[in-house]
């Protein structure tokens, strides 16, 4: 709906973050782009009290109806308007909160929420649940990932340039869809804007672990700094095709392949510094007897982050090391996004088209060294060289109506596309040797790189089989989704307003894995020889070498060629996910500040995967889901909330999907398993809100979860001498429940007697998310990781089975579940104009990342592998100021203050420590100038 109340009823808004940096800023100066240009509506807590005061509201795009707040008669004189509008629990971020953190993307803004974190590159988890738990909605509708190894989209793609507002609802209710485990998360773009603007700005920072230190970067293409491949990594058709044929592809193909600009690993000792620009603009005409607005807005950044990092394993159970190396890897992550919408609203309706485009591409160069591995033979060292490109379009149109009084009608149709594209993901394995052909080795000129050393010269022979290799990967996925809904206020003498609704969303994904050893034509296991074999990886795959691999044989005698390979499972899958879904909801006020929303979802739906040759995996399966809601306020500024429902989550194709990734941000394989069942939850929670004061509140809240199939991530070794994968499984159950703590009070200055402190307060926020969890680890039958294809049976369970309890320890935390989480943000801030320092701090506890993986002997298994995140600590400055007609903003970040390293390790018994991962993660600092006019 059009009006604001009346609209942010729909989306069933509460106080969880109630934007208190526009509370404390009447006449804000604007981030670049420019202040939410929608959301400007007042809201009034006490209008008797206070008329002349308002307060900014953030508009929100989002299914489902429901009543006008003004309706309800509430006890308190300092409960908002969005408060008394839901009896629902969620957290509310407008574009001036997301300005306060300073973060550039949402994911970053998203982890000052209570209960919150971000895990892996974008991906939120809410109270401890996997992102696999929650669901992300662009206005409502929702987003398919760009990602293989996820159906949830990364929310760290989505710059703040281009969303108005992001909403986490915590409590589930009909009108949502039915895969609500931790939360939903509906992010709402920039509409009509209140007048016409122009908006610019950039950013330039530098990170202490990566500008101007070492890194390892290679050239590819002319138009890589702007994260578009020019066609240096074009794939050819004999490529695609190879599956079909012999799977051999000969010399003459393989010298057509892209060669030194995808190859050669260079060092650069001189990494840049990271900087991004957006400009954005906005018009708002009359039009007959309503508003037409334009928004645009388009903006890219370049970021570096190196990594040195330790990489350790071990298969045995007293955590002896097989093998530990030492990876130095350069990201460098170009995103470009655009957005471009165009609204138009009368009287109290709306329409409401929007376009983003998003593309995110991270270009990776990776060098590992290592003098102990598993049958070592001498100093190993591989170099990787990577290409991902992201690709994100969405199209949706939103009406939103009221053609009567006390009715109102919600329709919202959106498509969406979204790809991968990950060529020439190339490695190159050499061994160090001391007397090559039995020559010695002499060295001229000292070696000045750091790190080990070879004590002789680096080759490719048959001791690393194969001695190099390249990927290419394909993913596309389309997204159909609509959604109606209607709501009817009835003529009662207190507030009573029925709701309902259909919704349809139909998503399909196609992904491709084709793998290709390099080799003689002599056969498989085989390597150029001397002395071609000492020469960088270019030169290897140069024409001379490619036509004459083995010299001292002959002229000719041999060529390389590629051989096609399926690791793992199937290189290419079809996945479907087909879902139907109606409500019915009634909202009702009991009695004076007594409010119940109750409402039952019935959703249906068909989800496939196809792999290649293989049958299909189908889980088809309808479920009523019920949701309860009661809102009691029962004292002056002061009320009770408690929520049950009934929600469920379906495996991600990712996990049904018997195909093999590489995750480039953890660097670990993951491969999925067709034996996955649907998860059910059953949810219970209650809260308490005091609003003591104008703008300030404490809140306590409890929530407990019962869950029965989770889907658990578990490590395993496909044998003695592979690298750790992941893999998936359902636990028979798991509970987790825990509480929330959030308090937020301001402190006027003007008692220093100061003109300077006159219009100033300190800020304090602080919230606190303690979860506990544990799994039901029992003799029950579930999907067995490691054999996905069913060859073995085990403690007596079908084929590709085996008992939970030789997966798991009984009483172990959920993957990704932290006890602890603690946000605190302190600040001064002028409540008459833009100025404002805010220092944050966010500290996780540890949290399980994989299961420790069986021992290789078939009796017990290894400890869990444990993430430390640590703690966080940022500064962000802004200072708002005019010059020559327009208003501009100046603003700093200090980013990781602390330093804070990244662990992910497994403690075993014995006291040994096994370092999955561990590496310096560095202070970043940054300064952007913007400007609207």
């Amino acid at each position: 709906m059009p009006q604001r109340l009346r609209y942010a009823t729909l989306l069933l808004l509460t106080s969880q973050l109630a934007a208190p940096a526009v509370l404390a800023q009447n006449a804000p100066a604007p981030a670049a782009p420019p202040p939410a240009p929608t959301s400007t509506t007042a809201t009034q807590p006490d209008t008797a009290a206070a008329p002349a005061e308002q307060t900014q509201e953030a508009e929100i795009s989002a299914p489902g109806g429901g009543t006008d707040a003004e309706d309800i008669v509430v006890v308190g004189r300092n409960i908002p308007n969005f408060v008394r509008a839901t009896p629902q629990i969620v957290s509310v971020l407008s574009s001036a909160d997301i300005a306060r953190t300073g973060e550039g993307d949402i994911a970053g803004a998203l982890t000052r929420v209570t209960g919150l974190s971000v895990v892996g590159g974008g991906f939120v988890f809410v109270r401890g649940l996997g992102d696999r738990y929650s669901s992300s909605l662009l206005n409502g509708s929702p987003l398919p990932s760009p990602e293989p190894l996820r159906r949830s989209v990364p929310l760290d793609i989505f710059p703040t340039a281009i969303v108005g507002s992001a909403v986490v609802q915590k409590t589930y209710s009909a009108n949502y869809p039915g895969e609500f485990g931790g939360g939903i998360i509906n992010l709402t773009t920039k509409a009509i804007p209140d007048k016409n603007f122009v908006s610019a700005g950039a950013t330039i920072s530098a990170d202490t672990a990566t500008t101007s230190e070492l890194g390892y970067t290679y050239y590819g293409g002319g138009a890589d700094w702007i994260g578009y491949d020019d066609k240096t990594r074009s794939v050819p058709g004999f490529i695609r095709n190879a599956p079909q044929g012999s799977g051999i592809i000969p010399v003459e193909q393989v010298a057509q392949l892209s060669n030194a600009r995808t190859t050669l690993l260079q060092r650069n000792n001189q990494l840049p510094a990271n900087w991004s620009g957006e400009i954005s603009g906005g018009s708002v005409y009359d039009l007959g007897t309503g508003r037409l607005g334009v928004i645009g807005s388009v903006s890219v950044s370049n970021t570096f982050r190196t990594r040195s990092t330790t990489q350790q394993d071990s298969v045995s159970a007293n955590g002896a090391i097989r093998n530990d190396y030492q990876t130095l890897i350069t990201d460098n992550r170009i995103v470009a996004n655009a957005l471009v919408g165009v609204g138009y609203e009368w009287d109290e309706n709306k329409i409401r088209w929007t376009n983003v485009y998003i593309h995110d591409t991270l270009k990776q160069g990776r060098a590992s060294v290592s003098d102990n591995y598993n049958n070592f033979s001498g100093l190993r060292f591989q170099q990787n060289t990577s290409w991902f490109e992201r690709q994100l379009i969405e199209t949706q149109l939103v009406g939103e109506f009221k053609p009567i009084d006390d009715f109102s009608v919600d329709v919202r149709g959106a498509y969406a596309n979204s790809k991968r594209n990950a060529p020439y993901e190339r490695q190159f394995d050499y061994l160090c040797v001391a007397r090559p052909q039995g020559l010695t080795v002499s060295q001229t000129s000292a070696n000045d790189a750091g790190g080990k050393q070879c004590d002789g010269v680096y080759q490719v022979n048959q001791r690393f089989s194969p001695f190099a290799s390249i990927i290419f990967s394909e993913l596309e996925e389309n997204l159909w989704s609509g959604q109606a809904d209607v709501a009817y206020k009835l003529p009662t003498d207190r507030p009573f307003t029925v709701s309902a609704g259909y919704y349809y969303s139909d998503t399909q994904r196609t992904s491709t894995r084709l793998q290709f050893n390099y080799q003689l034509n002599t056969g498989g296991g085989t390597a150029i020889g001397f002395p071609y074999n000492l020469y960088r990886p270019d030169y290897l795959l140069s024409p001379d070498v490619l036509n004459n691999a083995c010299p001292l044989v002959g002229t000719g005698a041999c060529t390389v060629q590629l051989q096609f390979v399926t690791p793992q499972g199937a290189y290419e899958y079809d996945a479907l996910l087909r879902t139907h879904a109606g409500y019915v909801q009634a909202e009702a006020e009991a009695t004076d500040g007594v409010r119940a929303t109750i409402g039952v979802r019935y959703e249906t739906a068909d989800e496939r995967v196809t792999p290649i040759m293989s049958p299909t995996r189908r889980l088809k399966n309808d479920y009523f889901l019920p949701a309860a809601t009661l809102t009691w306020n029962f004292a002056a500024d002061m009320q009770l909330r408690a929520s049950a429902s009934k929600t469920i989550s379906r495996p991600q194709f990712r996990e049904l999907a018997p195909q093999q990734f590489r995750d480039p941000d953890s660097d670990r394989l993951f491969f999925g398993n067709p034996n996955l069942v649907d998860t059910k939850l059953y949810n219970l929670e209650g809260r308490y809100e005091w609003f003591y004061a104008r703008d300030q509140r404490v809140t306590l809240g409890g929530f407990y979860k019962r869950i029965d199939n989770p889907i658990e991530q578990v490590g395993f070794y496909p044998g003695s001498d592979d690298r750790l994968q992941t893999g998936f499984t359902n636990l028979p159950s798991a509970t987790l429940y825990g509480g929330e703590f959030e308090v937020q009070k301001f402190f006027p200055l003007g008692f220093l007697n100061s003109d300077f402190f006159a219009t100033r307060r300190l800020l304090a926020i602080a919230n606190y998310t303690y979860t506990k969890s544990k799994i039901n680890a029992s003799d029950t039958c579930v999907p067995n990781p490691g054999d996905v294809n069913g060859t073995l049976r085990l403690n007596g369970c079908a084929a590709g089975f085996g008992f939970a309890s030789s997966l798991f320890r009984s009483d172990a935390p959920l993957t990704g579940q932290s006890d602890h989480l603690v946000n605190l943000q302190l600040g001064i801030e002028d409540t008459k104009s833009l100025s404002a320092a805010t220092l944050l701090f966010n500290y996780a506890s540890e949290r399980v990342t994989n299961r420790g993986p069986s021992n290789l002997s078939g009796s017990g298994f290894q400890p869990d592998i444990i993430e430390k995140p640590g703690i966080r600590l940022d500064l962000v400055v802004r200072q708002g100021f005019d010059l020559i007609g327009g208003r501009f903003e100046l603003k700093a970040e200090a980013r990781n203050l602390t330093g804070t390293q990244y662990q992910e390790r497994q403690t075993f018994d014995s006291g040994n420590v096994v370092y999955i991962n561990r590496y310096k993660q560095g202070r970043i600092f940054s300064l952007g100038l913007s400007t609207t006019f």
